[in-house]
């Protein structure tokens, strides 16, 4: 008749956690040290938001007579029209020129988010968990 084996044989299962591990080879993520990473993150994640919604960002049109100024939380602090761009036969122009002027602040604001919170940071091993480059 036919004996069974031992530990570690086919359809056995493993008798310790040792024996897991060895069945998952060292592919297996360190646990402790990927939750380290992921709070790690978070901090820097949370200390990036907080410094671009305090910077203040300065968008204009029309070589400068129009200016708008707001944060990166997108509060808008001031508008300014030079008496130059006030046409009161050209309405449109100063309603162009304003809303230029908010496209530019909020070009400004996109360029530091885009180099700013996942852009600087080092995600370690949670890049190998991910597929990406680490």
């Amino acid at each position: 008749m036919g004996e069974r084996g031992g530990a570690g044989s086919s359809g056995d299962p493993p008798e310790s956690r040792d024996d897991v591990a060895d069945l998952l080879g060292e592919g297996m993520p360190d646990l402790g040290s990927l939750l380290e990473t992921a709070q790690s993150m978070q901090q820097q994640l949370l200390e990036a938001q907080s410094e671009l919604a305090e910077t203040v960002v300065e968008g204009q049109a029309g070589g400068g007579v129009v200016k708008v100024v707001l944060t990166g939380a997108l509060e808008f602090r001031e508008v300014s029209i030079d008496s130059s761009a006030v046409d009161p036969d050209d309405i449109e122009m100063l309603e162009d020129l304003v809303l230029a002027a908010l496209h530019d602040a909020m070009a400004k604001i996109h360029e530091l988010q885009a180099a700013g919170p996942l852009g600087g940071i080092d995600i370690g091993g949670l890049g190998d968990l991910l597929g990406g480059d680490g």
